[in-house]
């Protein structure tokens, strides 16, 4: 749906036409999975689908959210009444961005809200992020908060993981925020630094197909939990303030004083070898060697899948049938547990990848899969 639909539907809503309309982008992560919450580094780029709300201020207190993407008619919450935990509902994206803002001491009086998204939820895409940065940024810019992009992002991390309960990283609400057209994002997620990338495949005659298995997940479901919690035991064991700060090249020793604790063991070896993954595939970007990035992008794969443990079978086949039929490198993305896979090919393999995903998820009695090109797109922004 497009800036003037949500608009029209806001006034439709609301009987008056809107302040301003925002658009914020879901995001693909082409390398570093399950690093963010480490320190680590990751390269998101923002993908051309977006959550897009139409909005108005009030002054008595009163947040009023609908959603042209789900039944029902407008939710009227107080803001005097928003709590953690308070709501287990969609509204409990917007409300938790409403309630961080207050919570930093930003004088948010209300607003009224109509949103609509194209960014596919449970997909392992960042709907959720998406809903919230778009919601940051419209009051940021209706009540002059002046907030920098890196704020608004921290901002909504925090409403993510204390509002909804979910313990996510920062890295989705970044890519949101400050991705750029035609690049993809190379941020260090300990101290937000950012680092612009091109990345034009369609110049090297290349794409990058998004497949989303239609498996959902949901991160506040307790395996992405147990992983954080075991990454943080792990540092906690190598005496480090985070797995961020294992160098490569003392993996090994760091495994082995790890002794017994197998399950650690795994989840360590994983985000040092991502952290590496990441920092290889900037460089071979950088180099404009792109096409060697596909191997990176597999090794990542097999080590969310074999250390991490986060696959499923159905990511398992996108990425084991796109390699045998020619494809450049594949890899689940996201938090995984289901969502989606990427696959890096020559723009002329596209469609022979496309069908053979397709057919084995048919042979598998699997449901029908869903396949994009991925276009590095622009983040949150205002758009009416």
């Amino acid at each position: 749906m497009g800036a003037q639909q949500v608009r029209e539907g806001f006034a439709e809503l609301y009987g008056a036409e809107p302040d301003g309309v925002w658009s914020a982008p879901g995001r693909v992560n082409l390398i570093g999975e399950h690093t963010d919450y480490n320190d680590g580094f990751v390269m998101p780029f923002a993908l051309p689908h977006v959550a897009t709300a139409a909005v108005s201020r009030r002054t008595d207190g009163v947040l009023r959210l609908h959603s042209s993407d789900v039944e029902g008619g407008v939710v009227e919450l107080s803001l005097d009444a928003l709590a953690p935990g308070s709501d287990r509902n969609w509204t409990a994206y917007p409300a938790g961005v409403v309630w961080a803002l207050r919570e930093a001491g930003h004088p948010v009086t209300g607003a009224d809200v109509h949103l609509s998204s194209t960014v596919p939820t449970g997909a392992g895409l960042s709907s959720s992020a998406a809903l919230e940065v778009v919601i940051a940024l419209a009051l940021s810019d209706l009540y002059e908060l002046g907030l920098q992009r890196w704020q608004l992002a921290r901002l909504c991390q925090r409403a993510e993981n204390v509002y909804v309960g979910a313990p996510t990283g920062i890295m989705d609400q970044t890519a949101s925020a400050c991705c750029e057209e035609g690049h993809a994002l190379f941020l260090d997620t300990r101290d937000l630094s950012q680092k612009q990338i091109p990345f034009d495949l369609a110049a090297e005659g290349m794409r990058l197909l998004v497949v989303d298995t239609q498996v959902k997940h949901a991160h506040s479901d307790g395996e992405y939990g147990k992983r954080r919690a075991g990454c943080e035991k792990g540092a906690a064991l190598l005496g480090v303030d985070a797995l961020r700060d294992i160098p490569y090249d003392g993996l090994d020793a760091a495994l082995a004083r790890l002794g017994d604790e197998e399950e650690v063991r795994r989840l360590v070896r994983h985000v040092v070898t991502e952290d590496q993954r990441v920092e290889r595939v900037v460089a071979l970007l950088e180099s404009g060697d792109t096409r060697a990035i596909g191997p990176v992008l597999t090794e990542g794969h097999a080590s969310l899948r074999d250390d991490f443990r986060i696959s499923c079978p159905e990511l398992d086949l996108v990425v084991d049938t796109a390699l045998s039929a020619g494809a450049l490198g594949a890899r689940m993305t996201g938090g995984g547990f289901g969502g989606s896979a990427i696959v890096l090919a020559e723009a002329t393999d596209v469609d022979t990848i496309t069908k053979a995903v397709e057919e084995a998820f048919a042979a598998a009695d699997f449901t029908a899969p869903r396949v994009f090109e991925a276009v590095p797109a622009a983040g949150a922004r205002r758009v009416g």
